[in-house]
């Protein structure tokens, strides 16, 4: 997984007039949990930009001035509820013996016949919380609907793998594809398929003038 780099600064004082002084001067406070004691340290706001705004799932560097670094995870992200300026970032300290939650995000790839013939592809979970070592962790994780039909779901025990574990029911559907009132029968159009080329098969045995009517049937 991509790791993004925050650089930042330890903090020695975390008082309510040194955390205000950081938040004028374009800095946000940050902790880092998961080692012996917090580490608490401030970067810059723009630092966060790649990590937070950004529908992908990546991990930290954090990078301090004293040479100190930590891989690490986003944990918590508080946001001031009028600008949206970031106010408070918590980190987790990454181990790579130790397994560690994420929500990852989810792509699809391929055409599906069910959309093709008007149904309505519901995307419900964008993202998956799973639980894995740092080395496993996916960038995202790929699901095929090349084959999914109208009334077809795909459900987590589909997307099970041995390198992490997915930590939602195997019943939890993912993606689905549901009947609009314009759609068509995957089956039926198969049916219609078939006969279209009889038809034409038929035409073609009788001559040139059955032509017209085997157009008509397509």
């Amino acid at each position: 997984m991509k790791s993004i780099t925050i650089k930042g600064s330890q903090r020695e004082s975390v008082g309510k007039v040194s955390t205000k002084a950081l938040r004028n001067a374009g800095k946000v406070p940050c902790v880092l949990y998961g080692g012996d004691k917090p580490l608490h340290f401030s970067a810059d706001e723009l630092a966060f930009k790649k990590l937070v705004y950004t529908p992908n799932a990546h991990t930290a560097v954090i990078e301090l001035e004293d040479g100190q670094k930590f891989d690490a995870v986003l944990q918590d992200i508080q946001f001031h509820p009028v600008t949206d300026k970031i106010l408070h970032v918590d980190f987790y300290q990454l181990f790579k013996d130790k397994p560690v939650t994420m929500n990852i995000p989810v792509r699809l790839e391929g055409n599906s016949p069910g959309v093709r013939n008007g149904g309505r592809l519901l995307f419900r979970k964008r993202k998956l919380s799973i639980k894995a070592l740092p080395d496993l962790l996916p960038d995202f994780i790929t699901i095929d609907i090349s084959k999914l039909r109208i009334g077809g779901t795909i459900p987590v025990e589909t997307l099970l793998n041995d390198d992490y574990t997915i930590l939602h029911p195997d019943s939890t559907a993912v993606v689905q594809v549901k009947a609009s009132r314009t759609s068509v029968d995957d089956e039926e159009e198969e049916e219609e398929l078939e006969e279209g080329a009889e038809g034409a098969e038929g035409a073609t045995a009788e001559g040139a003038a059955e032509a017209p009517a085997a157009e008509a049937t397509e």
